[in-house]
């Protein structure tokens, strides 16, 4: 049998690549496989996070839950603009303090995502910051990146980390991404962010990977006052799965 020219591609990347053919159409197992992994990425954006397991896998870290401006999931998904501001009960829920950081959890567009990986991403890294001043850790619903901003700055922390469901592609449905920013404030551009992205358990970042990259970066953004294209990752790589 003639060796498969795309198998060694094949074993480096979840992309699907040099898929064979039946006659004039796709093989079946490759037409279903394309199809279960449309389902999964709808269902990770339509499923609903749920806020009393994810507050059950954080205690006993005190958490306050509050949600976007967008009102439904519908209007999240039409109105961007709105998943990046506070429903303004839910501002109120916050209060100032003095903060070194505060780690935001946000729904985004994975909640799946957020539920199995959020949790022991936030505590590997809250394990490699012993001395800082954290704020309670804010839960938000129907959120984009952005509303991070909002929180940090109501609050009057100096580092925002948001822990957040990224958009699911066909060959990973469930993979969380972080997001720091220096001195959040309402208007911060994407420029000011550093990220951390494809945490899951599929081949991507793993949950002490990411703690330490995001440990790293947000000592590193503390003493020099900036996050973004300013900061560069240099932290030691972690592996995939390490």
């Amino acid at each position: 049998m003639a060796e498969d020219f795309w198998e060694r591609l094949r074993l480096a990347t979840r992309a699907r690549v040099g898929l064979g053919r039946s006659g004039d159409a796709m093989r079946l197992a490759d037409v279903l496989d394309f199809q279960m992994a449309h389902a999964l990425a709808r269902d990770a954006v339509h499923t609903p996070l749920d806020t009393a397991a994810l507050r059950a896998a954080l205690s006993p870290l005190e958490a306050v839950e509050v949600r976007s401006a967008a009102g439904d999931r519908g209007t999240y998904l039409r109105r961007p603009d709105l998943g990046r501001r506070l429903a303004p009960e839910s501002r109120a829920l916050l209060s100032r303090g003095e903060y070194d950081a505060v780690f935001v959890i946000g729904d985004g567009l994975s909640a799946l995502a957020v539920q199995k990986h959020a949790a022991a991403v936030l505590r590997a890294t809250l394990a490699r910051l012993k001395g800082w001043r954290i704020a309670p850790v804010v839960v938000a619903i129907q959120a984009r990146v952005a509303l991070g901003d909002e929180i940090g700055e109501t609050l009057g922390a100096t580092l925002c980390a948001m822990l957040i469901g990224e958009r699911p592609g066909l060959s990973v449905a469930e993979s969380l991404g972080v997001y720091l920013t220096y001195a959040p404030r309402t208007g911060c551009q994407d420029s000011g962010r550093n990220c951390i992205s494809n945490i899951h358990g599929h081949g991507g970042l793993s949950h002490e990977g990411a703690a330490e990259k995001l440990a790293w970066l947000m000592r590193e953004a503390r003493q020099r006052k900036l996050s973004g294209i300013g900061l560069k990752d240099e932290a030691p790589v972690a592996l995939p799965g390490g």
